[in-house]
């Protein structure tokens, strides 16, 4: 019997509760309109907050309310994880405001929204290109700011997902080989080249430039009688390159074949 009069009474709750709601969706009293967007948004009711404002700040243009309204819109997609939504708002924000009160923390927002829904390495990165470029300009107005650690980490880590991508390409590249006679171990090597220029600092620093020297190597041993001697010295290049930064490094032993068999049949001077 307790059971079924508390069923009753959230009933009664949620009833009042939607009726509530829909009375305000259809007030022309914006500032009541407001004041409810405010607690739904308190509540973390980020839907219903976000439908009120949608419409509010619009009305609210020119007025005291129009600045707070616009950032509350913008945070109320943000509660919802729509951060690429929350992102446009938060750039309108800043934009439109730029010493505004809650600019220092739209432009973090904006940033770190897109980070948070950055997509897996394997997709496309528009995403994540867009996450480090708010981010930059974030630093860029706010260097000394409590949260520039905070942006800095993020951004070396979203640096480190596009250098994956790019590794993962240099391997594709280098496992097709010569498939359908294109000269993928070319590709592999201009791929992984660009990567180093790129980020520099990468953990996968080491692994790119293995996979130039690896991928020279194999160029040369399905070479042409022609390009043989160049192509021999481009590995012989490779390995000191390789060796000078990694001498202990984890392909050392693989360098060191690829080394043996490219120096042993260069027969040219050198």
């Amino acid at each position: 019997m307790k059971k079924v009069v508390f069923l009753l009474m959230m009933i009664t709750v949620l009833l009042s509760s939607c009726g509530e709601y829909n009375k305000i969706l259809k007030s022309t009293d914006y500032e009541l309109k407001y004041s409810y967007a405010k607690k739904y948004f308190n509540a973390k009711q980020y839907n219903k907050s976000a439908t009120l404002l949608d419409e509010l700040v619009t009305i609210f243009k020119g007025t005291a309310y129009a600045e707070e309204s616009l950032y509350l819109l913008a945070q109320s997609y943000y509660g919802q994880k729509d951060y690429q939504t929350a992102s446009q708002y938060f750039n309108t924000y800043y934009t439109t405001y730029p010493k505004g009160e809650y600019t220092e923390l739209s432009r973090y927002y904006s940033g770190y929204g897109l980070y948070l829904d950055s997509p897996d390495p394997r997709l496309d990165q528009t995403q994540t290109y867009e996450a480090i470029n708010q981010l930059q300009l974030y630093l860029e107005y706010y260097p000394q700011s409590e949260r520039a650690a905070e942006a800095q980490k993020i951004m070396f880590e979203l640096q480190e997902k596009l250098a994956y991508k790019e590794l993962l390409a240099v391997r594709l590249y280098f496992n097709l080989g010569n498939y359908m006679r294109d000269n993928n171990f070319l590709s592999a090597v201009i791929t992984a080249e660009n990567a180093l220029k790129n980020y520099p600092y990468s953990k996968y620093r080491e692994e790119f430039m293995f996979y130039i020297l690896r991928a020279k190597y194999e160029q040369a041993v399905l070479s042409v009688e022609e390009k043989l001697q160049g192509r021999y010295r481009e590995v012989v290049d490779e390995y000191y390159t390789y060796m000078n930064e990694y001498p202990e490094g984890k392909y050392v032993k693989q360098a060191q074949k690829f080394y043996d068999y490219a120096s042993k049949r260069i027969t040219d001077v050198y």
